[in-house]
C-alpha cells in the first residue's frame, strides 16, 4: 500500500459536505490554490479495491503537484450520489473528472455535461455505455479476465460435469456484465446452461456473498464450481461453504488480485484469482488529466491496464504466475 499521504485532507466545505452527507457520499481533497484540480468518484469508500484507486491517485497527484478532490457512494450502486459529485466537481473548476460509474448507463447525462463544460472525463475500471460517453477509459479487459478465470475453473474441475454457483455483484454494471459472460465463455456454457444450479447478486459485498452463498448451497448442495465476481465476495462464499463442510467439494474462481485475495489463494480459500492493477489506471488517469490541463491533449479510446492469472495450482495451455509473484505485485 502507498504511504499516508503528504498532504492534509479536507472536507471540500459545509455547503457541498451537506449535501454529500444527505446523498450518502464521503469527500476528501488536498489543497493547493494554484494546482491543477483532478477529480476522483469511486463507487464506494469502503470496498479495498476502491481504497488502492484512491490512495494510488493520491500519489500520483502528490508527484505530480496536482490537487486531488475524491467523492464515493455510500454503497455500490449509488447512482444519484454519483450524479450529484459529478456536478459538484464541475463547480469547483476541476480540470478532469476520473469516474468508476456504478451504472454504466445512469450517469451519462452528467458525464456529457461535464464535457460540455470542458471538463475531460475518463472511466477507470468500468467502462460507460456507449464506451464513448467519456473520453477515454483506463481499465482491465474485464471480459479477458472472466474467460482465464472460467478456463482455469474448467481445468481445475477436469472430467467432473460442473455443478456452478455465480455470485456477481450489481446489476447495469460493464464489470459485472463482461465477467460474467467471460467466465461462461471460459467454462464453455452459454447463459441459462443447466450446469449453472444458482445465481445471486452480492454488489461485492463480503457479508452479502456469505448469505446468499449460504442459501444457494442449501439449494444446491452439489455444488462444485463457484464464479465470484471479486475477492470479499470469495471470501464470504468461503466462510458459507466451509461452515457447510463443503471446502473440499467446491472449486472457486476469483478475480481482483489485492494482497488479501492472493493470501486466500495462497491459503487454499480460493484456487485462482485474476489480478488487476488498479494503481495503474489511477496513476494514468491522473496524468492523463494533468497532461490535458498542460497543454489540451485529451486521452481516447479504451487503454487496458491488463491483468494476470494468480494459482498455486497451475493448469496446462494457460498462462498464470504463482502466489509468490502474486504477493509481490498485488494491486501495482
Amino acid at each position: 500500500m502507498f504511504e499516508t499521504r503528504s498532504r492534509s485532507t479536507l472536507t471540500i466545505g459545509a455547503v457541498l459536505m451537506a449535501g454529500s452527507l444527505a446523498l450518502g457520499l464521503t469527500a476528501c481533497s488536498s489543497s493547493d490554490s494554484d494546482s491543477v484540480k483532478v477529480g476522483l468518484i469511486t463507487k464506494t469508500d469502503s470496498n479495498p479495491y476502491f481504497v488502492k484507486l484512491r490512495e494510488a491517485a493520491q500519489a500520483q497527484a502528490d508527484k505530480d503537484g496536482a490537487e486531488l478532490v475524491a467523492l464515493a457512494g455510500a454503497f455500490d450502486g449509488d447512482n444519484e450520489g454519483q450524479v450529484s459529485a459529478i456536478e459538484n466537481m464541475v463547480g469547483q473548476g476541476v480540470k478532469g473528472i476520473l469516474i468508476t460509474p456504478n451504472s454504466s448507463t445512469g450517469v451519462l447525462d452528467a458525464i456529457q455535461n461535464a464535457r460540455d463544460a470542458g471538463v475531460v472525463v475518463i472511466a477507470l475500471d468500468t467502462a460507460t455505455d456507449p464506451e464513448d460517453a467519456v473520453d477515454a477509459t483506463f481499465a482491465t479487459d474485464n471480459r479477458a479476465a472472466g474467460v482465464s478465470q472460467g478456463q482455469w475453473v474448467k481445468a481445475a474441475l477436469g472430467s467432473t460435469a460442473p455443478q456452478l454457483v455465480m455470485l456477481d455483484g450489481t446489476a447495469g454494471g460493464t464489470v459485472d456484465s463482461f465477467r460474467h459472460e467471460g467466465f461462461l465463455e471460459g467454462m464453455g456454457l452459454a447463459e441459462g446452461a443447466p450446469q449453472i444450479v444458482g445465481q445471486e447478486n452480492t454488489n461485492g459485498d463480503q457479508t452479502k456473498a456469505q448469505t446468499a452463498m449460504e442459501n444457494l448451497i442449501q439449494r444446491a448442495p452439489q455444488t462444485n464450481a463457484l464464479y465470484t465476481i471479486n475477492e470479499p465476495a470469495a471470501a464470504g462464499a468461503y466462510q458459507a461453504i466451509q461452515a457447510a463442510g463443503k471446502a473440499d467439494q467446491v472449486t472457486i474462481g476469483s478475480i481482483d488480485g489485492s494482497c488479501t485475495g492472493v493470501a486466500d489463494v495462497k491459503a487454499g480459500k480460493i484456487g485462482a484469482t485474476v489480478m488487476q492493477f488498479p494503481a495503474k489506471m489511477a496513476e494514468q488517469g491522473v496524468q492523463a488529466v494533468v497532461k490535458f490541463a498542460q497543454d489540451g491533449t485529451k486521452p481516447s479510446g479504451f487503454n487496458d491496464t491488463g491483468s494476470v492469472l494468480i494459482t498455486d495450482k497451475p493448469v496446462s495451455g494457460l498462462e498464470s504466475q504463482d502466489t509468490a509473484w502474486g504477493e509481490e505485485n498485488c494491486w501495482g
